[in-house]
């Protein structure tokens, strides 16, 4: 029986750039080779996309676009070819593919663009699909959208580029309106840059600036204390949550605009809270996967306040994979090793095409 052909995408132009190779070299390691075909694809900071033929420690050490063995190489958006055209010398081939795994993270990788051209293109893919992609990027859409499904999060407030000309009036308003302390940050970062705590008026208007410098439109959130729980969602027509996780750094205080820096090392699974509120937990991150349209899998993080509210964080559709990172240690949890959760999120990505292609 021939081996299914497996591209994985990493790299890419976001700031995410170091984590996706990590995640992608722990990816590679564990796809079970008697059933795949790997075939790598990069993407440089630049934004080349090459083949690349050589060993997955290059990846994981971030030299792996030096090899002098790798190529040009294009997804086509025919559905006829199917699969990826290498270009070498002026001559081109195509390596057909029949599932591709975009380990890809931030702007042009967990933003919908890669999605809209393996739609174009006809080829499976793990994870979310164009618009739930786009829309669990972008906080504003996070916050209307859950807003509407009756599930909590911050309380905030958005300022769009044309408000820019009136920008101390707005975070006078925002300020009245939230009060202090606030988050700032730019709607559509998928990493901490440019994420920052204002306490008073100078600093919100500092922050502001500073969030625009990142994106093209802000979002301003009252800042929360709390316990920061985890949960990770799978699945496509189905989903299901883990049990929930807890963030628990001894002896540091949660910093927003660290928030992409935590890692599994710090995480206990399960979280020490009663078992009423994993359940509850684990329904609304089943229902926030559902509201946004995922698919796959979701990372998602929870405040939990000191007088007992909960409120939902961040839904990231690209998580980590390495092997400490939260998502594969909460699915471990569940008996999903990170080769049987692998080949599951492959295998699923395959069947759900076949149903709507």
């Amino acid at each position: 029986m021939a081996k299914i052909k497996a591209a994985v995408i990493f790299g890419g132009t976001s700031r995410e750039y170091k984590l996706s190779l990590a995640s992608a070299a722990a990816v590679i390691r564990n796809i079970p080779t008697e059933k795949y075909e790997v075939v790598c694809i990069g993407i440089t900071k630049k934004g080349r996309w090459l083949y690349f033929p050589g060993d997955v420690d290059e990846i994981e050490n971030g030299i792996w676009d030096i090899n002098p063995d790798c190529t040009s190489a294009i997804i086509s958006p025919d559905p006829l070819h199917r699969g990826i055209i290498t270009i070498e010398n002026g001559e081109t081939s195509i390596k057909r593919i029949d599932v591709v795994f975009p380990v890809l993270q931030g702007r042009r990788g967990a933003d919908g663009d890669i999605q809209g051209l393996l739609d174009l293109s006809g080829i499976p893919y793990v994870g979310c699909g164009v618009l739930s992609a786009a829309a669990c990027i972008d906080k504003s859409h996070i916050h209307m959208i859950l807003d509407d499904y009756g599930i909590k999060t911050a309380d905030w407030q958005l300022i769009p580029p044309r408000e820019l000309s009136n920008i101390d009036e707005r975070c006078e308003q925002i300020a009245a309106k939230l009060g202090y302390p606030l988050v700032v940050k730019p709607a559509c970062s998928g990493s901490s840059a440019g994420t920052t705590v204002a306490n008073d008026y100078e600093q919100l208007v500092a922050a502001v600036k500073i969030a625009f410098s990142n994106d093209k439109k802000v979002v301003v959130e009252k800042y929360l204390k709390g316990r920061k729980l985890e949960a990770a969602v799978f699945g496509y027509d189905n989903p299901f949550s883990s049990f929930i996780g807890e963030i628990l750094s001894v002896g540091k205080v949660y910093d927003p605009t660290e928030v992409n820096r935590s890692t599994g090392d710090d995480l206990v699974i399960p979280a020490d809270i009663p078992d009423e509120l994993q359940q509850e937990i684990r329904k609304t991150a089943v229902r926030a996967f559902k509201a946004l349209g995922c698919k796959g899998m979701a990372r998602i993080d929870f405040f939990l306040t000191d007088d007992g509210e909960l409120y939902l964080n961040k839904i990231g559709t690209s998580p980590g994979l390495r092997n400490n990172s939260v998502y594969p240690k909460l699915m471990e949890h569940l008996g999903m090793s990170q080769s049987y959760l692998i080949d599951k999120l492959l295998e699923q990505a395959i069947e759900n095409a076949e149903r709507n292609y």
